[in-house]
């Protein structure tokens, strides 16, 4: 079993950062914004979660 996050995320949630406001302040590491409209999936250089553009969103850019 692999204790590595896979997040699933729409358009609304750009720009992209890990970690999330959902983690815990005490068991983050520096925040690190992440480029996910290339190819539609990434995963955290500090913890390795994998975040992956939900199928049919479409990254506009700004």
């Amino acid at each position: 079993m692999s204790d590595t996050r896979e997040i699933e995320v729409t358009a609304q949630d750009l720009p992209l950062h890990c970690p999330t406001k959902e983690v815990a302040l005490w068991s983050s590491h520096p925040r690190v914004f992440l480029d996910i409209s290339e190819t539609g999936h990434i995963s955290c250089p500090y913890c390795g979660t994998k975040y992956a553009l939900k199928t049919g969103e479409v990254v506009h850019s700004h």
